[in-house]
């Protein structure tokens, strides 16, 4: 299964990044505009709505229509591990019912000397079987420019 990896090293303690990115309202901050991203509902791991913090059973449905002129892409994404240690912690979402095969995205974080270091690891397969094999690797491009673009958000609102 293809993997991207992105870190990009924040100017700003690890507890206000940790929490910036535990909430949905730091998903949705740190979405282009382009991906015209609505988060359609969000469940805690009890079943209550709107969360404060998305823990482990979290769900949250989200529907995207890049650039407005491709078709609208749902899907859901279930938080399915989340720890936080003294100086460390990390959540994983995986995507239910999307347009990915698969999709695992193991957002990390580290406390090094009064910074953050954020690392975004994505493990994906693309649709449409051996043909989405094929060109499983090239989506790299893609995630690259977004991901620099998420993190040059997550710099700009933290630091």
């Amino acid at each position: 299964m293809p993997t991207f990896q992105r870190d990009v090293r924040v100017h700003a303690p690890f507890e206000t990044v940790w929490d910036f990115h535990s909430d949905v309202a730091g998903l949705e901050a740190l979405t282009p505009e382009f991906m015209r991203l609505e988060v359609v509902s969000v469940r805690g791991p009890d079943g209550e709505p709107e969360p404060d913090v998305l823990e482990t059973g979290a769900e949250i449905d989200m529907r995207m229509h890049p650039l407005g002129v491709t078709p609208a892409l749902s899907w859901t994404s279930v938080i399915v591990e989340r720890e936080e240690t003294d100086g460390s912690a990390y959540f994983v979402d995986e995507m239910r019912d999307g347009p990915f095969r698969e999709w695992r995205h193991a957002h990390m974080f580290y406390a090094d000397d009064g910074d953050t270091i954020v690392r975004d690891r994505v493990d994906y397969r693309l649709p449409f079987g051996a043909l989405g094999d094929a060109v499983g690797p090239f989506a790299k491009l893609g995630f690259e420019g977004m991901f620099r673009d998420r993190h040059g958000r997550t710099k700009r609102l933290l630091e």
